[in-house]
């Protein structure tokens, strides 16, 4: 009978534990995965890739193991033209999202015309495979699904990758991971509320933009402005490059740290970056002592600021 209470009471902790797990976490996706994915929700998806965070292709959070997200005008198999359309390119290896490996929880319509039409289930991890958003009927509703375009178009992620070519292709779940391991969420949300916020952040995202996301980036604490829709409000790379080198250069007063060193040693045209030299200047500037502010350095076309930056770009 020794120590009798303290089992029961273990015991009754695991239960409640194992409860508040069940409530918290399978439940919610439980009710997720029966609400129909929206276009964004699947952007979001084909974009970030299997998870948006720490994971066992990108431990270290390098923007490993994530798919390119390409804006095509020509058809890349024949060359020739159409509408332009986003292609979501993964790779041989790059981990599929979950709307990808459990069609079923792209909810009612989507589940169906992405097994059927899209044939994502002919999907090939090994060999890769490229994606894209289409639009069919499904009860007598427009419902958006996912394309095997591999399959359905005979398009090869190499080709895609040629016929986009490095201007056109963007590395937004690179630039999740880059949001995530710097802290970004900790001052900004990506949770517009139902409140004054719709006159100036935009309107709050719904149920179904984030089936299939994994994990969230929500926010903690709201220090600074929300960023859901911060693609549509500003879409200047350069004004984007400047608040990144140095927020201080287009907001006097920001208390946002630099992200400097996401350029990385080199600039775009090889050549080193001299850090303390642009700092000198600026301070030149800052004082007084000279009219304009030193030019950013354009950053190298695998810099970790370029993953960012296409991932804030891609907020809209």
């Amino acid at each position: 009978m020794a120590f009798r209470e303290y089992k029961i009471g273990a015991r009754l902790f695991g239960v409640a534990l194992g409860g508040s797990m069940i409530i918290t976490l399978y439940m919610p996706t439980v009710d997720m995965t029966s609400v129909t994915v929206t276009e964004t929700g699947l952007k979001k998806q084909l974009s970030y890739g299997r998870i948006g965070g720490f994971s066992y292709e990108d431990p270290f959070l390098q923007g490993e193991g994530k798919p390119k997200t390409v804006v095509l005008n020509k058809d890349p198999s024949s060359n020739a033209p159409m509408e332009t359309v986003e292609a979501f390119v993964y790779e041989a290896g790059i981990p599929f999202p979950s709307g990808i490996n459990h069609p079923r929880t792209l909810g009612p319509g989507a589940t169906e015309l992405s097994v059927q039409k899209g044939r994502v289930e002919e999907a090939d991890h090994n060999s890769g495979a490229v994606f894209v958003i289409s639009r069919g009927t499904h009860n007598g509703e427009t419902v958006n699904y996912i394309e095997n375009a591999t399959v359905t178009r005979g398009w090869q992620p190499s080709q895609v990758l040629n016929a986009g070519g490095d201007a056109n292709t963007q590395y937004i779940g690179s630039g999740k991971i880059m949001f995530v391991r710097e802290g970004c969420w900790w001052c900004h949300t990506l949770l517009p509320e139902q409140t004054q916020d719709w006159q100036y952040f935009g309107i709050p995202p719904r149920l179904g933009d984030f089936n299939g996301e994994s994990p969230t980036a929500f926010g903690s604490d709201r220090k600074a402005p929300d960023l859901l829709h911060v693609g549509s409000r500003n879409s200047s790379k350069e004004w984007m490059m400047m608040h990144f080198f140095n927020p201080r250069l287009v907001q006097p007063h920001s208390i946002m740290p630099r992200y400097d060193y996401l350029w990385g040693e080199q600039d775009a045209d090889g050549k080193a970056i001299d850090f303390d030299a642009w700092r000198a200047a600026y301070n030149d500037y800052k004082a007084g002592k000279v009219v304009y502010p030193p030019d950013v350095p354009s950053y190298a076309a695998d810099s970790e600021i370029r993953y960012l930056m296409d991932f804030i770009l891609s907020l809209k």
